[in-house]
């Protein structure tokens, strides 16, 4: 599993002009699942996206975590993150697990974050979608778990 987070002041997904999905202060989550993730990686991209300490504290130091600051988390499926581009001009995306795969393990990843207290949204699965986001910092991370 390969997640771009960004920290954020505001995030929306929308498909065909239609808002589908929006947070305010928080986390987005660009989530690519890959050949060979399971439940067990969902489990621990939802416990690291709540805990890691990527928001400022009255000091200025990155010490808070979402649940501290009382964020949210807009998890968005992004299977082109998976994507090859060693060789040629085209990106391969044989890493990237099948769709029947991968929803699931998006839609247990969001029931993880929202059973801890947070508030979880999500992009729709499979929809050509646009995300507009306000990144905080910018704040940019990468986790590959």
């Amino acid at each position: 599993m390969r997640i771009v987070l960004q920290r954020v002041t505001g995030a929306r997904v929308l498909v065909s002009g239609e808002e589908v999905s929006a947070i305010n202060s928080g986390i987005l989550a660009l989530v690519a699942v890959e050949s060979g993730d399971g439940e067990q990686q969902a489990r621990v991209a939802a416990e690291k996206l709540l805990s890691l300490r990527i928001f400022d504290d009255d000091a200025g130091k990155m010490n808070l975590d979402v649940r501290q600051v009382g964020g949210a988390v807009l998890i968005v499926s992004q299977f082109t993150l998976a994507a090859r581009l060693e060789k040629g001009r085209r990106p391969s995306f044989d890493r990237a697990a099948r769709p029947e795969v991968a929803e699931p393990l998006i839609e247990l990843l969001v029931a993880k974050v929202a059973s801890r207290g947070i508030e979880a949204r999500v992009g729709r699965f499979g929809a050509y979608m646009q995300v507009e986001l306000r990144n905080d910092g910018p704040a940019t991370f990468v986790l590959e778990l």
